[in-house]
């Protein structure tokens, strides 16, 4: 992939600083208003359904994030949908412990059959219930069976990319190695560190990021996902590495979004290890 696409993606978050609303998990709604500032983007909250579709039709992309799931933010992530579809903003769907119990599932895939999602980001485990594919899961981590490891790589991009096909976005599969497939291509990611999982809400401050990156680079969304996620690994390289002997995860997830917040572009393009596969 050229590393010029990487640099631009970024590039472009910061000149057009994307308005994105996140309707997510309540456990991590501060970081991830924190991470997409530190990327570039500027972040909303709004998830009562007499505002939401009035505040989507403000912003230029949409975070679905079914995290801490119930009965009144599903009316409104679908009215907030609806609105996004309607004028073609982006909407990245995060289908946080789909396979878990039958109100996830359910939800995640009504989501992705009745809004146009433009990029759904899982782990394995949950993308792959929401094609009726997934025998289990670990709660909101992906079942062991399904790790995508060196070994797998190609049989597991080529499922991936069979599932993009079924789902009809982009999907990102997150986890030691991450995934990015349309039906026709898929990219690897080799960058992040295994203690990124050692702080909850990662994966949903990814989300935002995602949206803000595809926001920004409209006619390039494969690779502003790409962009998006090798940056946040490398990020997350540099927080780890900036760490001293007393510092433990709460400074580590201080250091990670400063390192998003001072990442560069060259830097992006210099560091990601991306594999077209």
């Amino acid at each position: 992939m050229d590393s010029k696409l990487l640099s631009s993606a970024l590039e472009n978050v910061r000149a057009t600083t994307p308005l994105v609303h996140c309707i997510t998990n309540y456990v991590t709604v501060n970081d991830c208003a924190n991470a997409l500032l530190a990327c570039g983007g500027s972040p909303i909250m709004a998830d009562d359904i007499d505002d939401a579709p009035a505040i989507t039709r403000i912003c230029g992309g949409l975070v679905l994030n079914i995290g801490t799931l119930n009965a009144r933010t599903i009316e409104t992530m679908h009215a907030a949908g609806k609105v996004a579809g309607e004028l073609g903003h982006p909407i990245v769907l995060d289908p946080v412990g789909a396979g878990a119990s039958p109100l996830r599932t359910d939800t995640a895939a009504a989501l992705i059959d009745e809004l146009p999602i433009t990029v759904v980001r899982g782990n394995m485990s949950e993308i792959k219930a929401l094609t009726g594919a997934a025998a289990a899961t670990r709660g909101v981590d992906a079942n062991p069976d399904d790790a995508v490891t060196e070994d797998n790589l190609a049989e597991v991009a080529a499922i991936v990319r069979e599932l993009a096909g079924k789902l009809g976005c982009i999907v990102a599969v997150t986890g030691a190695i991450d995934l990015v497939a349309t039906a026709e291509r898929a990219v690897a990611i080799r960058n992040g560190r295994a203690i990124m999982g050692k702080i909850t809400g990662t994966g949903c401050m990814l989300d935002t990021i995602i949206a803000a990156y595809v926001v920004a680079n409209p006619d390039h969304a494969l690779e502003a996902t790409v962009a998006a996620i090798a940056g946040w690994g490398l990020a997350g390289e540099v927080a780890e590495d900036r760490m001293g002997e007393l510092d433990g995860n709460a400074s580590f997830r201080t250091y990670l979004i400063d390192a998003a917040f001072n990442m560069a572009a060259d830097q992006l393009a210099n560091g990601a290890r991306v594999e077209e596969l």
